[in-house]
Order: C-alpha cells, then structure tokens, then sequence
C-alpha cells in the first residue's frame, strides 16, 4: 500500500471516529431529557438500538446482495458483537450506577483503551511502545479532570465490579469492530448487533434486570442559547438514528482504518464532545479544570498516535 493510501485511510479512520465520538456523545444530553419526563435509562437505550438497527437492516441487506454465507460464517462475531459490546455493555453500566456515582462509572468504563492494548499484548504479540503507555497515562488522567473525580467520589466493589463489565463491552466492541478479514460488511455487523442488543435490553427489562419505563409527555431542554421543548418522540428517533446507527457504522469503519488500539483512545474525544453537547443542550458549561482534562486526552491520543508510528 503507498504512502498517500495509508495517509488517506488513516485520515478517513480519525474522521470517522470523530464522527463517532461525537454521534455516541450527543446520546447523553438527549436520553437525559427523556429520563426527566419518565423514561428509564434501560428503555432508552433499548428503543435506541432497535430503532437503530431497524434504520440500518435495508442497507445491510443491499450490502449482503444474498450472500447468506457471509451472514451465517459471521454469525459467531454478531452475537458476540451484539451481547458483549452493544446489551452486556449497557446492561453492566446500569448496574454500575446504581451503586457508584456515574462518573466514577464512567471513569472505569473509559480505561477500554488499556485493556485493548493489554490484549493486543497477550493475545496476538503486539507489545505497546514507551509513547502508548505514556498517552495512556495521559488519557486517564484527563478523564478523572473532564468527570471530576478530584472532589472524594466514592464506589463500592459491587459497583467497581459491574463498571469492569461494562469496561469489557467497551473493550469488545473495538477488538470486534476491528475484524473485517470475513468479508462481512461494517452495516451487517452494526445491523445486526444492535438488533439482538436491542432484544436482548427488552429481555433484560421485562424479567426486571433492569427498571423499564416510558413516557410521550414532551422533553423541554434548558440549553446555553435559551430552553425549548420538542414532543417526545423527536429526541428517540435522534438516539436511534444519530448517537446508534450513525456512531455505530462509523465506529466499526473507523476500527477497521485505525485498529482497534488507536480508534480506542480517539474514541475518548466522546467525553469532550459530551462537555459541548451538555452545555448546548442542558446549560451545563464545563469548568476550567475539565478544559484541561480535555487538553490532556488530546495529547494522549496524539502520543498513541505517534506510538503507533514508531510501533
């Protein structure tokens, strides 16, 4: 492959996982605004990635073009796909905050990135270079400043315990993202994780996993530029088709440009992008602190970058 092919699809990977990041972001300020009219966190999310799935079923069927093999040789990395990165990851940081504060949840959730780089290690040789250990150190870092973990958050183990599942969802879901040699298509994978994801939340809720609850009373947002309110079901069509189809799509096409160790720590822009959706949106502006934090995730992800060179 030539130097201008690999620059082009490193600079397609970042795009993408930017878009991502983003797109994963904008889901925070939104399901927040319908938990505060009734709905619970595990019902949105569930409606999310079905919806998603649903959007995203047509294209990958014009992506299959009938080539049913495919789907039934891959039909081991969809239901991991679905279970571990898309239910089992969600599932697990539901319980986690219902234990723990959520930023402390989050905190153990976003050290992903590490247990990647530990199972690239372990698992296929690739041991990480001087500069990803030292972006590694500064993404966490910058995480505990933009969640604000310096103010005496405390856990307990049950709660550390569930954020470690949810950790490994997260982990999966950029190990799998990652696999493109079985000549499955990044929609098809997306499409059908989130579906059995999806059902598999339903599942969950209806034994009483998880609490399940809606409402189509409107969602008001009291953003930076002045409150509004949208009818109910504007914000979950934005959560499946935004912050799940698209983020999902462009996550996998951003893993299998990048790999999965390098989109991993872009991945961690998410929490910046959370800062600005959350201050347009809800009116929460970040602090001077977590601008800082921010600074640092930054220069993480440019240091792994740089490893990744050298690697």
């Amino acid at each position: 492959m030539t130097h201008d092919r690999v620059t082009g699809r490193l600079r397609a990977g970042v795009g993408f996982a930017m878009l991502s990041a983003s797109s994963f972001a904008l889901s925070g300020p939104l399901a927040s605004g319908l938990m505060d009219v009734g709905w619970s966190s595990a019902a949105a999310v569930a409606v999310r990635v079905l919806l998603a799935g649903l959007v995203l079923t047509p294209i990958a069927l014009v992506q299959l073009r009938g080539r049913w093999q495919v789907l039934r040789r891959t039909a081991p990395l969809i239901t991991a796909y679905g279970l571990l990165a898309v239910a089992g990851c969600q599932l697990a940081f539901f319980n986690a905050v219902a234990h723990m504060e959520v930023g402390v949840a989050l905190l153990v959730e976003y050290t992903a990135p590490v247990a990647v780089v530990v199972w690239l290690w372990l698992r296929h040789g690739q041991r990480p270079v001087r500069l990803t250990v030292l972006g590694a150190l500064f993404g966490l870092v910058g995480l505990m400043l933009v969640l604000d973990l310096m103010s005496g958050a405390r856990a307990n183990v049950v709660g550390i315990l569930w954020a470690l599942g949810a950790m490994v969802g997260a982990a999966a879901y950029f190990v799998l993202s990652a696999r493109d040699g079985d000549g499955l298509p990044g929609t098809v994978l997306a499409a059908g994780g989130l579906l059995l994801g999806g059902v598999a939340l339903v599942l969950a809720g209806a034994v009483g996993i998880v609490p399940w609850a809606v409402s189509t009373e409107s969602v008001a947002f009291d953003g930076a530029f002045g409150g509004f309110t949208v009818a109910w079901w504007l914000p979950v069509v934005a959560l499946g088709v935004v912050t799940a189809a698209v983020a999902y799509v462009a996550g996998i096409a951003a893993t299998r440009r990048l790999g999965s160790r390098l989109a991993s720590f872009v991945a961690l822009t998410e929490v910046l992008a959370a800062l600005v959706f959350a201050w347009l949106l809800l009116g929460e502006a970040p602090g001077a602190i977590q601008l800082v934090g921010g600074a640092l995730i930054m220069a993480g992800v440019v240091a792994v970058r740089l490893g990744e060179r050298v690697g």
